[in-house]
């Protein structure tokens, strides 16, 4: 009996020891199973993998691999004073299931990228024009507060599922990049899904959520939350 009690409890140890470390393994986008996987759209002569087709790997071309125009400023004229421009499999298919993607961010002088979440990627960003106040807050129960005035060529990290902002203070335009550590990070624009939602949430829920009467909530609700990351 004792030795059949230990064979069983090794096996649940491995048991537990693999799932462990396949909950580890995927943690972020899973490791793709070949060379690339070119997206596309078209369902024939297709593999469907990780949300989009797969083109016939004999019909890649260079293309798919390219894109350009990264560099071109983007229109701030918006209530937020910036700009986020996404470059993902949308641009280059050949992204897709290779785990990265990449984002222009242009801010006028006192633009905000406003606090924001991406669930299923860190972010690492890179100032290539311009002052930017850059900054994250942690979970739960601490919400400790991490910010940096960044200037050109300054990088800042922001974990994973982590709310965080920028904000231009300069009096010129600045610009940054941001890569991400998957091929579709999504993004959660706090106030956009808080005061925004589609169909609104309840008064009573936001009312006491956030110490406010109802009037203020639905103010709140009645304003227009521009979306500069779709």
């Amino acid at each position: 009996m004792v030795k059949i009690g230990a064979e069983f409890l090794g096996t649940v140890l491995v048991v537990f020891v693999l799932a462990l470390a396949s909950s580890l393994a995927y943690a972020a986008d899973p490791n793709p199973l070949q060379d690339f996987c070119v997206a596309i759209n078209d369902t024939k002569d297709a593999v469907f993998v990780n949300g989009k087709f797969c083109k016939d790997p004999e019909l890649a071309v260079s293309d798919d691999f390219f894109t350009s125009g990264i560099q071109i400023p983007r229109s701030t004229l918006n209530s937020l004073g910036s700009k986020v421009t996404m470059f993902n499999i949308d641009t280059i298919p050949g992204l897709n299931t290779l785990g990265v993607s990449i984002a222009r961010i242009d801010y006028a002088p006192g633009g905000v990228n406003p606090p924001h979440l991406h669930p299923r990627a860190s972010e690492l960003l890179v100032v290539e024009e311009g002052i930017v106040y850059a900054g994250f807050v942690t979970s739960n129960p601490d919400n400790r507060l991490f910010t940096k005035v960044l200037h050109k060529g300054d990088a800042f990290v922001f974990p994973m599922g982590l709310i965080h902002f920028q904000l231009n203070l300069g009096k010129t335009n600045a610009v940054a990049k941001a890569s991400f550590g998957s091929q579709n990070a999504g993004v959660t624009t706090v106030a956009n899904a808080v005061f925004g939602s589609n169909p609104r949430i309840n008064l009573d829920v936001l009312a006491k959520a956030f110490q406010l009467d109802k009037e203020e909530v639905k103010h709140l609700e009645g304003l227009s939350w521009f979306d500069n990351a779709p």
